[in-house]
């Protein structure tokens, strides 16, 4: 499978970001620094409901 990644928009030039790539079944997340080592796959409904718990947690 080829898939298209996109950066976070929020990482800055030269940090370890994360890396972000769909298909219409799958959401791929990955780190710059080892972008083949670890790819963690979810599907649409589970990575709407991580994104939906992290939003309500307070920042420090």
């Amino acid at each position: 499978m080829n898939l298209c990644w996109q950066k976070s928009s929020y990482c800055s030039e030269g940090a370890s970001c994360v890396h972000v790539a769909t298909t219409r079944e799958t959401i791929h997340l990955t780190e710059s620094s080892d972008p083949t080592g670890a790819i963690l796959t979810s599907t649409p409904a589970a990575f709407h409901a991580l994104l939906t718990s992290l939003k309500k947690v307070p920042h420090a």
